[in-house]
This record gives structure tokens, sequence and C-alpha cells, in this order.
């Protein structure tokens, strides 16, 4: 996997093992901002506060006149539109350092300082959410760039499926116990004493140091890794950045099916991230459920997910991660079309939709991420991941803008929901193009037994 160097000792299987379990925690760790704050919480919240802000049932925002409704996925699109210039800049400066576990754990914590102020977000102050939720999800995709990149250094290509579906589904496993602790705090408010608000901000405020806390381990538990692989370049670190950018983008164009995956991941992605992202807005505001019930199908939505996160992995270790995928997509579309005749109220519909997301939400993700790093040179692992991430955290703007602007024009989350399954099908349409076979052999890296 790894060339040894003079006074460097080889990462045997022990080390690697050793090294994947810390690596797992950062999933454990970060899950708790994209459950507890960007998947349930937040959303619903920004816009009880925009309403209070609002005048006519709508807010002013940069001189629009926005829907309290659309305000949080506008700001997703913000926030991933910022991080489509941001992330490959990164990844540039990534490839060129050793200190990856050292950025991931920089990103992190300031990211989870940014969610942490949530908690003081108020009365009608929906800037100061907007803002704190805008610098958190950049800095949640950057991390992330960081820890995807790890992962081609810490395991073998026969190894990578089973450890990227075994890190989500730490993740899962971590997010559902701070939703669970979270659940009880927001359902039973009175009981303890607070406000439903006051509890909100507290679950937020408890996510971003669940994250920041956690992050220690992996900070702590891997090493780092010596470049590899790099252009040469000349000048200082920004300048050499910029220099390893271009020679990447020029680069790119010798692996045409990481290219073509690149696409249809964009797509794909898109769609699961604003379901991801919609969810709680969906379940409150169009099927008229309290926070307390949406938080407690997301508890479910997690427990389902590790199951489906270590099944995916097992069923691509025999079939191989691409036919996994592309049935993880045909079940997405199922689910936003379900969504779209659900009855509001009903709970047990609902609960029977949470359990299918869960079944093909950590699965899909975990494969796509360890599909794709059979696809990529090594030593640029970073730099690859970083475009990988803008498709992922920089480009899903487009879902949410979708969705944002179907609700604006309709009134209604249904048809907003439903209109994601042309993300699904363009994804899927694309995936079924790619060659897995003669991507990974122009990668260089070593073909699994089962593609």
């Amino acid at each position: 996997m790894t060339t040894q160097t003079p006074g460097v000792a080889d990462l045997g299987p022990l080390n690697r093992a050793k090294e994947q379990k810390a690596w797992y925690y950062y999933d454990w760790a970060n899950s708790a901002f994209s459950t507890t704050i960007a998947g349930v919480l937040f959303a619903p919240y920004l816009i009880a506060i925009a309403k209070e802000a609002a005048v006519d049932d709508r807010i002013s925002v940069l001189g629009l006149s926005v829907a309290p409704g659309a305000l949080p996925s506008f700001i997703i699109t913000a926030s991933t539109l910022l991080s489509a210039v941001l992330l490959p800049l990164l990844g540039a400066v990534a490839d060129r350092t050793e200190r990856k576990k050292d950025m991931l754990a920089g990103f992190a914590w300031a990211g989870a300082l940014a969610a942490s102020l949530l908690f003081f977000v108020t009365g009608d102050n929906w800037q100061l959410g907007a803002i704190s939720f805008i610098v958190a999800n950049i800095c949640f995709g950057a991390s992330a760039v960081f820890n995807d990149a790890l992962l081609c250094l810490i395991s073998t290509e026969e190894e990578r499926d089973h450890v990227s579906s075994r890190g989500w589904a730490y993740g899962y496993a971590g997010g559902g116990i701070l939703l669970a602790i979270n659940f009880v705090m927001v359902s039973f408010h009175d009981s303890l004493g607070m406000s439903e608000g006051f509890a909100v901000r507290l679950s937020m405020l408890s996510a971003a140091l669940w994250w920041a806390g956690f992050t220690l381990i992996p900070y702590l538990g891997i090493r780092n890794h010596p470049v590899a692989a790099l252009e040469p370049v000349s000048g200082g670190i920004v300048s050499r950045s910029f220099g390893q950018l271009w020679a990447t983008l020029k680069d790119m164009r010798n692996y045409p099916v990481a290219l073509t995956f690149l696409v249809a991941y964009l797509f794909f992605n898109d769609g699961i991230q604003t379901v991801i992202a919609s969810a709680s807005i969906y379940g409150v505001e169009e099927l008229g459920f309290a926070t307390g019930t949406v938080l407690a199908t997301y508890l479910l939505v997690q427990a389902v997910a590790v199951a489906g996160a270590l099944g995916f992995g097992r069923a691509a270790a025999r079939y191989g991660a691409k036919p996994v995928i592309l049935v993880g997509l045909v079940i997405w579309m199922a689910i936003v079309t379900v969504a779209l005749f659900l009855p509001e109220g009903q709970l047990v519909p609902f609960l029977v939709l949470g359990v299918a997301i869960g079944v093909v939400l950590g699965g899909t993700q975990a494969l796509a991420r360890s599909y794709f790093s059979l696809l990529i040179p090594r030593g640029k692992e970073a730099e690859y991941f970083s475009f990988y991430h803008a498709m992922d955290r920089g480009t899903s703007w487009f879902g949410t803008l979708v969705f944002g602007l179907v609700y604006q024009l309709s009134g209604s989350y249904r048809p907003a929901i439903f209109a994601l399954i042309f993300f699904f099908v363009v994804g899927g349409a694309l995936l079924l193009k790619v060659d897995t076979r003669r991507g990974i052999e122009q990668a260089g890296n070593a073909v699994p037994r089962s593609v």
C-alpha cells in the first residue's frame, strides 16, 4: 500500500488495524453535527426564529424576499457553494504535507466552535444562526477531505470497502447515541424544567462538544504519513498548492473513469444530501409531526443505518461496490416517490419510510467513498478527495436549491421532495457507464477480488 522509507517502520496489519480503529471515531465524532444539528434540529429551529423576524411572512436576505420555510435550504446552498471553491485548494495543501490528521483535527475543532454558537441564537436573530451554520458546515466538509484521504493511507485496496463501511457504522452509532439523549431532553423538556427552545439549543451545543471531544481519538491514534508522488512545483506553500492543484486538474484527464464517477456522484449524492437536510423540515412542516417525533424517527434511522452500512459492506465484498450502490439508488428513487404520497399525521408510514432511508443511507455513502478511493492515484488522495467533497459538500447546492425553489413556487414540500428523483435517475445512469476494473488499473491500484 505504501513504500517503506529508511527510518520509518512499515505499516503492518496490526498497526493498520490500530489506526483504522482510531479513524472510525472521527465518523463517530462528526456524526453529532450531521445528525443532531444539520439533520434534525437546525432547520426547524431556524425557521421558527426567522418567522419571529418575518414581515408579511417574508424576511430579507441580502435584499431578496425569502419565505422563512425556504431559508435553511438557501443557507445550505450558500455554504456548499463556498465549499466548492475552498475544498479543492485545501486538497492541494493536504497532499503537500504529512500533517493530514492535524489538519483534520484543526478544521473539526473550528467547526465545533462555530456550531457551539448556535446555542446563542434566540429571539429573531436568525442571522447569527445562518453565519454559524455556514462556517460549521464548511469546516465539516474540510475535515472530511483529510479524513477520507487518510482512508487510503491506513488500508489496502482489499480492505477499503470494509473499513469505509465500518467507519460509517461507527458514525451512525455515535450519532444515534447522542440523538437518543437529545430526544429525551427535547421531548421531556417540561419535566426537566426547560423551554423547548432552550432544550433544542442545549442539544445543538452538546453536538458541538461531542464533535470536538471525540476528535481527540483519531488525532492521538493516527500517525502522520509521508507524502508521495507529488508534482514538482516551486514557491511557498500557497503557490505550491495552486501549482499542485493545476497539475492535478491537467492530470485528471488521464483518469476518465474516475471523472465519470465524480459526475455520477455529483448527481446522486445531491439527492441523498438534500433528503438528509430536508427530512426534518418535511416531517415537521408538511406532515405535522412534533419535533420530538421527528427526533425519534431519526433515532430509528440511525439504528437501522448501522446495520445498513455493515450489510452493504458485506454485499460489496461478495458482489462488488458498484452493483450494490446501484441497488441503493433504486431504493432512494422509491423513497422520494413514496414521500410524495405520504399521509399527513400518520406515524406508521413515516416510520416505515425512515427504516427504508436507514437501510440505504450509510451503505450508499460508505461504498461511494471506498469505491472512489480505488479510482485515484496514490500520493494525491487529498487532492482527489477534495474534488470528491466538492461534489459532496461543495456542489450539493443544486439539490437544496431545487428543493427550496420548488417549495417557494408551490408552497408544498411534497413536490419539492419528489423532484429529487431526477438526481438519483441521472446519477444511476452515469454510474452504469463506469468501467470499474479499467478505472482501478488506470489509477495503478490493485484490483480487489470483487469489483
